[in-house]
């Protein structure tokens, strides 16, 4: 049961990312040959109209094959090359936009069913960091370490991310800002300050459930760039990395501790992870890295300045490249969370 919770979620973002390219393509007059769920050999699929829709073996991706997307095809309207290079932009990042919109939305329900923290202090440890700087009850804190907070995650993440050394802290108290200094404690690999609660904002608001589930979204946005920032600076090891494995393994987890509670709080833990996940694809997605949306995107603003395309064979190369070395990423990914998980 937890593959198949883990296989319907990813099933789910993907089946969402190719409904906006497929969207976006028919509402341009663009012919899609395939719209497909899962990669490799087919296992089923059926024929409407001029669109073949098949469901593939391996339910780790997905694609939208749409006529004239890699090659030049003469005198048919429907081609993609054919288009406009703002029709074909809106095409492209249809998918990354479809995946933002679904995290949007199950942020929302998140939201809505459980509520949400602010910044603002209820509860202090007594005898913590947080606690002997002074910190009260009703304070908000609005930035740590130079950046503005807007929930109380982001808090955490960025006192973790200074790994035990002093934290610069700005808090608003009866309307006036106030600055501290606090050195977090470790616990368990983790860094604290000592504050036991946040208020939780009235989860019946529905101006506070959209304005909470925007940075709900928000938050899983700025930490995959955080995190890409951090891999780049060598910062993280392999342990840290994970592939389809390793998040197919935490979703389990994650399963399997939430059925304890009842079948609401499964649907609040698939909900959390749809969130993070359809974020992180989305935003994945549109990074200039060749083969994915996000190269196709960078290529397309280059002939919208060029006001010229370039050759369709060099981008094909590229795109080729590209795609070689994400599947030699891929394969080191499942070795690795082989190599973790297992």
């Amino acid at each position: 049961m937890n593959i198949v919770v883990a296989i319907l979620i990813f099933g789910l973002l993907v089946l969402v990312h190719e409904l906006g390219h497929f969207l976006a393509a028919r509402k341009n007059g663009i012919l899609v040959e395939e719209f497909a769920i899962g990669m490799g050999p087919k296992l089923v699929g059926f024929q409407r109209g001029d669109t073949l829709y098949t469901i593939r073996i391996l339910p780790l991706g997905g694609f939208c094959k749409m006529l004239g997307e890699d090659e030049e095809v003469e005198g048919d309207e429907r081609a993609f090359s054919n288009k406009s290079v703002g029709a074909r932009i809106v095409v492209v990042i249809a998918g990354a936009a479809f995946n933002i919109i679904l995290a949007f939305i199950f942020a929302c329900i998140l939201v809505g069913m459980a509520g949400d923290f602010t910044t603002r202090i209820s509860d202090i440890s007594e005898g913590s960091p947080a606690y002997e700087a002074g910190l009260k009850p009703g304070d908000t804190i609005v930035k740590v370490d130079g950046h503005r907070i807007m929930s109380s995650s982001e808090i955490s993440l960025y006192i973790n991310l200074k790994k035990g050394e002093p934290v610069d802290i700005v808090y608003k108290r009866d309307g006036q800002e106030q600055g501290i200094t606090i050195t977090p404690e470790e616990a368990e690999g983790n860094y604290f300050i000592g504050i036991a609660n946040f208020h939780r904002i009235n989860k019946g608001n529905i101006f506070e459930v959209i304005k909470y589930g925007f940075i709900k979204v928000g938050f899983w946005i700025k930490t995959v760039f955080i995190s890409l920032g951090m891999i780049f600076r060598g910062e993280v090891g392999r342990e840290d990395v994970g592939g389809p494995i390793r998040i197919m393994s935490e979703i389990s987890k994650g399963y399997t501790e939430s059925v304890k509670y009842g079948v609401r709080n499964v649907f609040l833990t698939i909900s959390s992870y749809i969130v993070l996940l359809s974020a992180n694809l989305g935003v994945m997605n549109l990074l200039p890295i060749p083969a994915l949306d996000g190269g196709r995107l960078l290529f397309l603003l280059i002939e919208a300045v060029r006001r010229k395309p370039i050759s369709r064979e060099k981008e094909g190369y590229v795109h080729f490249i590209g795609f070689v070395l994400l599947m030699v990423l891929m394969v080191f990914l499942f070795f690795n969370d082989f190599t973790n998980v297992f």
